[in-house]
């Protein structure tokens, strides 16, 4: 497999923090965000934001005490979470790739009910809401001032 722009000691550590991030479901019958198919679109996927990537594993690094990979089971969930409150933007950003690389996974969009294809040219219906919803912004005074 290849890394892109991460070191192989990055990726694991990154294969196993998805995991965690949204682990495999048997009930729902889905694979986790550390599933070969889509941690190799995770690792393709990441492009613009290699830095941040590469900043929140730093981040990762520093709270395990060294690579994540190395830590116990119990012990990653527990710098996961601690990871999760501290990781900032840096982490919002690989938290971005990996939901965008984990929903784009035919398996997961056939478990959520859901052709696996892009919404366009087909489109997709979207049921009518309640359109009384918008009242409250069609009355209120204008935000931005006339030319």
């Amino acid at each position: 497999m290849t890394y892109g722009t991460l070191t192989e000691a990055e990726a694991r550590d990154l294969r196993l923090l998805a995991g965690i991030m949204i682990p495999a479901s048997t009930a729902h019958g889905v694979p986790g965000a550390d599933d070969e198919l889509i941690f190799a679109d995770i690792l393709k996927s990441l492009e613009r934001d290699t830095a941040d990537a590469q900043t929140a594993l730093k981040q990762l690094h520093e709270l395990s005490g060294g690579p994540f990979a190395a830590l116990a089971p119990e012990r990653r969930s527990e710098v996961a979470m601690r990871f999760k409150q501290e990781g900032g933007s840096p982490l919002f950003s690989l938290n971005r790739v990996v939901l965008l690389c984990y929903y784009r996974d035919d398996r997961v969009m056939r478990a959520l009910g859901q052709e696996p294809r892009s919404p366009f040219p087909k489109g997709h219906v979207v049921e009518q809401g309640d359109w009384s919803l918008l009242d409250p912004v069609r009355k209120r005074p204008p935000m931005w001032r006339q030319v």
